[in-house]
């Protein structure tokens, strides 16, 4: 048996930086600050990325509106003068993860900047020239420069940790062989194994993120739990790895507990969970979300693709309005998604901004609708959320009517009527800013706030959609199909780029599908590197367990 002996930590130097929150428009926001850079160190042939420190997820909150935001509480302390001769000491910076050794000739390592090498060469990081270490008949099947683990932007401004094999007798997470060339996604207390996926010889700490054995084991054989994208009422959504692919998804969390608590009496919360988890299961859209797995466990667990743009919400209030020409690209894309719901029986009745995901930071980029089942998933407590809230998007049928009954896929138009004149503007239609007026007397009568001088550069043509799905009447309304033929649409180029868009999706998803876990078939060790027979074997039998 090995020996697990904790051993004096290292600390690199590297860099820190704070996270500072503001408020724009009532809705919170948060930013990194970029970090000044101070010697962090870096191997020979390999380049150093970005060094500021990620946001923990007890950092993260969520405002009324539905929108993340990252906060950094620090406490008030007395501020004393600093004599002139002396020099003020600035702060250690925190590690973001910690590597416990488990064996003899290998010591802790605290992880403060983006990238470490590990490796026999001297010029890693963390060389192995430990005298002790050199001894033992292990070493020579180590690799000069045996793996990496380094840390890349997320989501939500958050990082991942991740694990690149560059041996020849391999590198193990979780007795998993990670392959030459193949990277794998760190969660808290993965263990690393060198050459032998029995030979463990550190344990990882990610000190940003929760232990993974909270999750249901069902869930953990196929995902790899991570950050924390976004919470809400009645749980929370968080980035997560598919274990065969290394793929990206969102997972949303949605406790029972205070689901129960939110659901009618009436309602059986289980089954409509499951059945309308049943039907978004058989959608298929390029701009509708894709929900590719479920567990029904102690809470549920729904997996969703992960949208890496964010939300149009968050597009829109960062630069205030958004050009004409890429309004009309993400509208058509929600025309043809709510289109589709519709032609299958299904009313979405909460679409807002914050429910229209972007594929990418690009500003030409794909859309999804989210949240489309939300109202049944959590029975009426969404759209009575909604109703006590801020009912911006809400129909004036909605308003007036009691209850659900007698709704129609009109509800929908009239939300993207708002969305689109939030997109084109930059501000709400309907506001209960500098006027006696309610909101509900204001949409229930149609009467929006026009404002000439910010619409002055919006066509007649893009105008003259919003005034046609902005019609209290819902029989007067304009429909999907009648949206889709206004002249505002009939634009070739921006119906080109949205192919393209879509091709290159196309590709990049059937490029994910290629597994990480590469042929032990084609496995040779590095030249100078040696495995014995005992290895050979051994690696055979993880494998075989794998």
């Amino acid at each position: 048996a090995e020996s697990q002996q904790s051993h004096s930590s290292t600390s690199p130097q590297a860099h820190a930086s704070g996270v500072s929150s503001q408020s724009q428009g009532g809705f919170t926001q948060s930013q990194v600050l970029s970090p000044q850079s101070h010697g962090s160190s870096q191997s020979q042939g390999t380049s150093s990325s970005s060094t500021s420190t990620a946001p923990t997820s007890s950092q993260s909150s969520h405002s009324s509106s539905g929108t993340l935001s990252s906060l950094e509480t620090v406490s008030t302390q007395e501020l004393y003068s600093i004599p002139e001769d002396q020099e003020p000491e600035e702060p250690a910076p925190a590690p973001w993860a910690r590597l416990w050794a488990l064996q003899d000739g290998f010591t802790n390592l605290e992880c403060v900047n983006d990238s470490y090498w590990f490796g026999r060469d001297k010029s890693c990081d963390y060389c192995f020239d430990e005298p002790l270490l050199k001894t033992t008949n292990k070493y020579r099947t180590y690799s000069k420069k045996h793996f990496r683990i380094f840390r890349e932007m997320g989501p939500k401004n958050s990082y991942i940790a991740y694990l690149e094999d560059h041996s020849g007798n391999g590198t193990f997470v979780n007795t998993e062989l990670v392959g030459k060339g193949k990277r794998r996604p760190l969660s808290n207390n993965s263990e690393i194994a060198l050459s032998l996926c029995r030979n463990k010889v550190f344990v990882f700490l990610d000190l940003t993120v929760d232990d993974q054995s909270v999750y249901p084991k069902e869930l953990r054989d196929e995902y790899i739990m991570s950050k924390t994208l976004g919470s809400g009422a009645c749980g929370e959504v968080k980035l997560a790895f598919e274990r065969k692919t290394c793929k990206k998804v969102a997972i949303k969390i949605i406790s029972k507990r205070k689901f129960a608590i939110g659901s009618s009496r009436e309602a059986d919360p289980a089954l409509n969970v499951e059945t309308e988890i049943e039907i978004l299961k058989k959608l298929n859209h390029p701009c509708i979300i894709k929900i590719k797995n479920f567990f029904d466990a102690e809470d549920y667990y729904i997996v969703l693709e992960l949208m890496e743009g964010g939300e149009l919400f968050d597009r829109v209030v960062g630069n205030k309005r958004l050009k004409e020409a890429t309004c009309k690209l993400y509208f058509y894309q929600m025309l043809l998604a709510v289109q589709y719901l519709h032609e299958n029986g299904i009313i979405h009745r909460d679409l807002k901004p914050e429910n229209v995901l972007l594929s990418s930071q690009e500003e030409d980029c794909l859309i999804k609708i989210t949240d489309f089942g939300q109202s049944k998933i959590l029975g009426e407590t969404s759209l009575m959320r909604t109703l006590c809230g801020t009912p911006t998007y809400l129909a004036p049928e909605v308003l007036l009517s009691i209850g659900t009954a007698g709704y129609n896929r009109a509800v929908d138009c009239w939300s993207l009527g708002v969305i689109l004149f939030i997109c084109l503007s930059g501000y709400p239609p309907f506001s209960e800013h500098k006027t006696q007026v309610s909101l509900k007397d204001q949409i229930t009568s149609g009467k929006y706030n026009f404002i000439p001088e910010v619409w002055a550069d919006v066509s007649e043509k893009a105008l003259d959609l919003v005034k046609k799905l902005l019609v209290v009447d819902p029989k007067a309304r304009f429909t999907t199909e009648e949206a889709l033929s206004h002249p505002w649409l009939q634009d070739e180029d921006m119906k080109r780029k949205f192919q393209e868009l879509l091709a290159e999706e196309n590709k990049s998803i059937a490029l994910s599908q290629i597994p990480t876990q590469p042929s032990t078939s084609q496995k040779r060790p590095l030249e100078g590197e040696a495995e014995d027979t005992e290895s050979s074997k051994r690696r055979a039998v993880c494998m075989a367990m794998l």
